[in-house]
């Protein structure tokens, strides 16, 4: 039976989206696989699937490329609430995830703001393999760490174009310290508001954006004392905002842009 999708993308960073309301999720980390395949499937960085939910307006559940899965994914909760909001015709709506319920709103100039929850600190949280102090790890170049549902790892670097992202992001990904592997971030502080980040994604390889990573990246930058509580983040493939007091939940902003829908064999 054809499987529907609609692939969309936030700032280059692209995603599936699979709507599975009214009906069983017939999604498998085989067919995940197969269809973020760049070559043979459709592509993507995540793949979401919306599901009924009783307390909020849907549940997402999502996957990497690879067929593994994680709590959340900023792009694709933008993605997903974008594609509500306009078959509800409203600017708000809630969502279920493994992070918990995620408020979502379109701003005044059609851009969607994501509630994504508070940031995590404890070595188990992230998880880490042992205690250690996630401010600044053991580690060559002095990172930080933190969750947002799923791990990032922060490297604030001079110069971003000396950084060889091919060889660094792979190895601290697959890193023994990180069960569960890692996001690598490397961060170049252009002023206290603003940054430029490179993105290394937990089983995508290098993305031109997102969501998770920059706020994870200005979570940490903002533990340093290096960053504002409003901080604009300016990836490869474009920007989005991020505001964090430093105690409370992160908000995350920035576009989203359908790019086509179409229908794949599940075969």
């Amino acid at each position: 039976m054809p499987l529907t999708f609609h692939k969309m993308h936030a700032n280059g960073d692209d995603f599936v989206v699979v709507d599975s309301r009214s009906s069983i999720n017939p999604v498998t980390s085989a067919m995940v696989r197969r269809m973020g395949d760049r070559n043979r499937g459709i592509g993507f960085n995540q793949l979401a699937v919306l599901l009924d939910c009783d307390d909020a307006d849907a549940r997402l559940v999502f996957w990497n490329a690879d067929g593994s899965t994680l709590d959340v994914c900023g792009s694709a909760t933008r993605g997903a609430a974008d594609l509500l909001m306009r078959e509800s015709n409203t600017n708000s709506i809630v969502l279920r995830t493994q992070r918990g319920l995620l408020g979502c709103e379109r701003t005044s100039t059609g851009e969607i703001s994501v509630n994504m929850g508070l940031p995590l600190f404890d070595w188990q949280d992230i998880p880490l393999a042992r205690e250690l102090n996630t401010a600044a790890l053991p580690l060559s170049g002095d990172p930080a760490t933190c969750s947002m549902g799923n791990p990032h790892c922060t490297y604030f670097v001079d110069d971003l174009a000396a950084v060889d992202i091919l060889t660094i992001g792979p190895a601290i990904e697959t890193n023994p310290l990180f069960p569960l592997k890692t996001n690598v971030h490397f961060v170049q502080v252009i002023n206290r508001r603003h940054i430029r980040l490179r993105i290394w994604e937990r089983g995508a390889g290098i993305a031109l954006g997102s969501g998770s990573c920059s706020c994870g990246a200005v979570v940490n930058g903002i533990r340093r004392g290096l960053l504002d509580s409003t901080v604009e983040v300016e990836c490869d493939g474009g920007r989005v905002t991020v505001h964090w007091n430093g105690v409370g939940e992160v908000v995350l902003i920035g576009p989203v842009e359908a790019s086509f829908s179409g229908t794949m064999s599940q075969g």
